[in-house]
């Protein structure tokens, strides 16, 4: 990916692909790749504020595998639901070698998912899944295209249709077809805002040329507005333990091609009107073991080990990767 032409990552990016389905639940193989250097040729592990710890790339001889848009783990810090932008449920587990490094997924199923009506590979162009959160015995899903956020029980969210749907923060007209709620997150109990969802928008925009963002339920429910550095788009989210909001970003320009960046928002500034912009704690472009990185979550292990892991979406094109990234956040607030 390191060496692609920005006009062929145009094309990429741009091609409309083949969606395949799943109509019961799947078991994936899976082929895993260490990735042990980040910046290639070189083993710093030092980028911005965070350490590199280790990802891997992978893939399948199924071609369901693919189009990751959200992930969000469980407790245990090792299985994940994720959902992908085909309109598939996407379940497995991380392994880990000796040193406590990624070395692999594995126990991957996925299945089409529901709409309200109960159909699923027959309505794909409704279900462009783009942003997952868990809540209380739900996952709550963002879909693009056909502006909603669904809820599922969970567990038994792979055989079922949505138990209701949430109201949308902003008036549908202002949503952008393919820009619309790509991150959605649930904010700590412990939290400035309580355990809510929230959402933020790809880049749906203000009169101000601010992206839209909203808390979705609680004292502080409302919207606000996150501020838009050209040519950063926001592709996925989630919350620290203490509160503060990271936003994965992707920058996508003929001139330079693909980069990524984590922009971190104090969550005390979180509040229905505001503005909120943050401090970069990433920022990197090709020379370095990314793609088309869609999907964030965080994972504390304990109290001064915050992960960050990042997983892209390979638009299935044999020119893109699928890729698990993690880092450490050092704790120095």
């Amino acid at each position: 990916m390191g060496s692609l032409p920005a006009l062929a990552l145009s094309l990429v990016f741009a091609l409309p692909l083949a969606r395949p389905v799943a109509a019961e639940v799947i078991d994936l193989p899976v082929v895993n790749h260490v990735i042990s250097q980040f910046a290639l040729g070189s083993d710093n592990r030092t980028f911005g504020k965070l350490e590199f710890l280790g990802g891997i790339s992978y893939s399948s001889s199924n071609p369901l595998l693919g189009a990751v848009s959200a992930i969000r783990f469980r407790d245990d810090q090792k299985t994940f639901v994720a959902v992908l932008d085909t309109g598939h449920w996407l379940t497995g587990r991380i392994e880990r070698d000796a040193e406590g490094r990624l070395s692999g997924l594995t126990d991957l199923k996925t299945r089409s998912m529901f709409n309200t009506e109960g159909q699923d590979e027959n309505v794909k162009y409704q279900m462009d899944a783009e942003g997952l959160a868990i809540g209380k015995g739900e996952l709550l899903v963002s879909f693009e295209a056909v502006h909603r956020i669904d809820v599922y029980p969970d567990p038994g969210f792979m055989d079922a249709r949505p138990s209701r749907q949430l109201p949308l923060p902003f008036p549908r007209r202002e949503l952008r077809s393919n820009r619309g709620m790509e991150t959605l997150a649930m904010s700590p109990a412990t939290g400035p805002l309580g355990a809510v969802p929230v959402t933020v928008t790809e880049r749906s925009l203000d009169a101000g040329g601010n992206v839209l963002a909203a808390v979705l339920d609680g004292p502080l429910a409302g919207a606000f507005a996150v501020t838009r550095n050209d040519p950063w788009d926001i592709t996925d989210g989630a919350f620290l333990p203490n509160g503060d909001l990271l936003l994965l970003e992707r920058r996508f320009r003929l001139s330079d091609g693909v980069g990524m960046r984590i922009r971190r928002i104090d969550g005390t500034k979180i509040r229905p009107g505001a503005v909120v912009d943050g401090e970069v704690l990433i920022d990197v472009d090709l020379s370095h073991q990314i793609d088309n990185m869609e999907g964030l979550d965080v994972v504390a292990m304990a109290d001064d080990d915050i992960r960050i892991i990042v997983v892209s979406d390979d638009n299935h094109s044999i020119l893109q990767r699928n890729l698990m990234l993690e880092f450490r956040l050092p704790q120095t607030k």
